[in-house]
């Protein structure tokens, strides 16, 4: 019995992953590599700002002089912002010489973490989960809502500028109504609450409040190896 239920609820999760349209799955795959263009290739010149730099500092202060290398998200996340919400090789070159590693294990963190851009996005730039339990849960309905009230495709920029449409990990719980809602009170300048949209949630927390970490952790004896 339980068998032949289980058989029948993977028929019906692969019908419904035929019935997403191939341009979406190609686009998703698009992200995956890097092709060189006038002004996304390694012989653009980028630098962090004269502002950004104290700030690059600041980051590399937290982390012991031995594990530079530690500090390649926030300084990547930095480059970001600096970039207009996406990140050109020639930034993570750059983001490489600041921590002193070879490119390459700059583009493994940049290509590994969905929240690092490496194409050009909107202004407002909407992520819908694509994982399978969210699947069954309506993300596809959600994201085709968005889609088509914002008329573009998947990791494509609205006309102007504002929206963009990706896909990542599992962050949020909303319905289709709620993510139209989001967009028009963008549209207007409004802020939507951050965090969870669920009344029942608190940010990240689950329904009904946080049961673990409660307190603050226990600091390590000794954070610099040179210094011990």
């Amino acid at each position: 019995m339980l068998a032949r239920l289980a058989s029948k609820r993977l028929l019906e999760i692969r019908q419904a992953f035929r019935q997403f349209p191939q341009t979406n799955r190609s686009l998703s795959t698009a992200l995956n590599y890097h092709i060189d263009t006038p002004d996304n290739n390694p012989k653009v010149p980028w630098e962090f700002s004269e502002a950004n730099k104290p700030k690059v500092h600041e980051i590399l202060s937290h982390y012991p002089s031995n594990y530079k290398q530690s500090a390649v998200i926030p300084l990547l996340d930095l480059a970001q912002q600096q970039h207009g919400g996406w990140l050109p090789v020639s930034a993570m070159d750059a983001v490489a010489k600041v921590i002193e590693v070879a490119p390459i294990r700059v583009y493994e963190v940049a290509t590994f973490y969905s929240m690092f851009n490496r194409a050009k996005v909107g202004k407002y730039h909407l992520l819908v989960c694509g994982t399978t339990p969210c699947m069954i849960r309506g993300s596809r309905e959600i994201e085709d809502a968005l889609l088509k009230h914002l008329g573009v495709k998947r990791n494509e920029v609205t006309k102007d500028g504002l929206f963009s449409v990706g896909e990542m990990e599992c962050m949020e719980d909303v319905t289709p109504k709620r993510v139209v809602e989001i967009v028009e009170a963008l549209k207007r300048g409004e802020k939507p609450p951050r965090g969870t949209q669920n009344p029942e949630r608190v940010n990240c927390g689950p329904a009904g409040g946080n049961t673990t970490l409660l307190g603050e952790p226990k600091p390590p004896p000794c954070r610099d190896l040179d210094a011990c």
